[in-house]
């Protein structure tokens, strides 16, 4: 009875501390936002949270070294954050909510593997909380211009004399265009379909150059930068790394001459479907999308083009990435005469922001080039997405980006960095490209494959780099 006695009083003594403890974790809770809003300066932690951060930590010595001295054994003998104080953070919310609030100093440790792997699965750019940046070409004096957004002024100002949806922008319908006059969805299909059934989408002639970009100013980190790329916010690329000399220094051109095929088209998310898909009719998806681009470079431009049809997306799109890379490592060493290896999807867009362009009379979905660096600023390098021909992409997707702004000036987007691998590893010239959106009709994505065969054909048969010279 003693004994027993005892052991209750322990027990008592022990829930009251825990209880005491979860009471003070809540009120350092509650304080963070109103300290958080005086920071000293952008990057940096408050005063208020620095504090709030040593109590953090002397809390969570308590918690773990006064009831579980198992897990506060293994974090000091650097054997990392163990299941068991995982488990401990999920059944004290209070702590956990306050740790992950405050931060955890990220230098000497990565994310979790899962957590990376499903960061990459969704390689998508809708921010729909943004709008969409203006993306702005230089001419030949280097003075930006070609490709303001409909409805602006080479000086950005509204220009009363545009017309709404004109060429190369990304149509807004949203309410701050209304009365503009712009066609909904509905209407828009219903116009296209009328305008195909009277024969009237006009031939694809491919273009000229249109204009010649001043590569001097792009010489400027920034400038290059502002012309040519958007960042993930946790992403990150320095001048060591995207300068213009060392992007145009890889030759990008193949040989037709060796047997076997020189292109892999390939598609990570083969479901990915647009505006006017029939359900589960796989023709209609971006795997359909990829048929057609086969079917010109083949015919067209004379490449010997493998279009392969495996579907990774089919039970969940979490693990395509990690499930698509056996096949395609043994499709390589199966045709090892393959020089290209091109991932092609579709994005996905804010409803209201239609990425389409009237290209010569045609309908045509605007695309994107799509990087990623195999590092983010919170892990630095990721080891296990170790990419050996990261700078070769990096200039495949550059070269692909310039021939496209002088050929075609508004069809493409800028180029999207992020921070993992998405399997271009595989082969130096390796594109991921973003074609369209769901939002987009299949005629428009299907009108998009021919500028970006004609634009593959100029990098790959050195035809751009060749006319460089004025």
């Amino acid at each position: 009875m003693e004994e027993k006695h005892s052991r209750k009083a322990f027990t008592g003594k022990q829930a009251g501390k825990l209880i005491v403890l979860a009471f003070m974790i809540l009120c350092i809770q509650a304080a963070v936002k109103s300290c958080g809003a005086a920071s000293v300066s952008e990057g940096q932690d408050t005063i208020g949270e620095a504090m709030l951060k040593s109590i953090c930590d002397e809390a969570r010595t308590v918690l773990y070294g006064h009831y579980m001295p198992g897990a506060l054994f293994m974090e000091e003998s650097s054997r990392g954050t163990s299941m068991l104080s995982q488990e401990i953070d999920c059944i004290f919310p209070f702590y956990g909510y306050l740790w992950s609030h405050m931060g955890r100093d990220q230098s000497g440790s990565a994310e979790d593997i899962r957590t990376i792997l499903l960061a990459e699965a969704e390689e998508e750019t809708d921010m729909s909380s943004d709008s969409p940046p203006a993306e702005t070409m230089p001419d030949e004096n280097g003075a930006p211009g070609g490709n303001e957004p409909p409805g602006t002024a080479g000086d950005g100002t509204a220009d009363p004399n545009s017309v709404p949806g004109g060429n190369g922008a990304e149509q807004e319908n949203g309410a701050g265009q209304a009365g503009t006059g712009q066609m909904d969805l509905a209407d828009l299909l219903r116009a296209e379909n009328e305008a195909a059934a009277r024969g009237q989408t006009a031939a694809f002639i491919p273009h000229e150059r249109q204009t010649r970009l001043d590569m001097v100013s792009l010489e400027d980190y920034e400038t290059l930068m502002r012309q040519f790329y958007t960042f993930d916010d946790n992403t990150a690329a320095g001048s060591d790394q995207l300068n213009v000399q060392k992007l145009m220094g890889e030759d990008m051109t193949v040989s037709k001459e060796a047997e076997g095929p020189q292109i892999l088209i390939y598609h990570t998310h083969a479901h990915e479907a647009f505006a006017d898909s029939e359900p589960g009719d796989m023709s209609d998806t971006i795997m359909g999308v990829g048929e057609r681009l086969t079917q010109i470079l083949t015919e067209e431009y004379g490449y010997e083009v493998l279009h392969h049809l495996g579907q990774y997306d089919t039970v969940s799109r979490d693990d395509s990435y990690a499930v698509a890379l056996g096949d395609l490592e043994a499709l390589l060493q199966q045709y090892p005469s393959i020089q290209v290896v091109i991932d092609l999807h579709r994005d996905a867009m804010p409803e209201g922001t239609r990425l389409v362009m009237d290209l010569d009379g045609r309908p045509t979905a605007r695309f994107m080039f799509f990087n990623g660096l195999s590092r983010t600023k919170t892990t630095g390098n990721i080891s296990y997405l170790y990419n050996e021909n990261l700078d070769s992409n990096l200039a495949f997707s550059f070269q692909m980006q310039k021939t496209a702004m002088e050929y075609y000036p508004n069809l493409t987007r800028k180029i999207f960095v992020r921070g993992y691998r998405y399997n271009m590893h595989l082969r130096p010239k390796s594109l991921l490209v973003e074609l369209g959106a769901q939002n987009n009709t299949l005629e428009e994505v299907l009108n998009a494959c021919d500028p970006l065969a004609h634009i593959l054909d100029l990098v790959l048969s050195g035809e751009s780099s060749l006319e460089e010279s004025p």
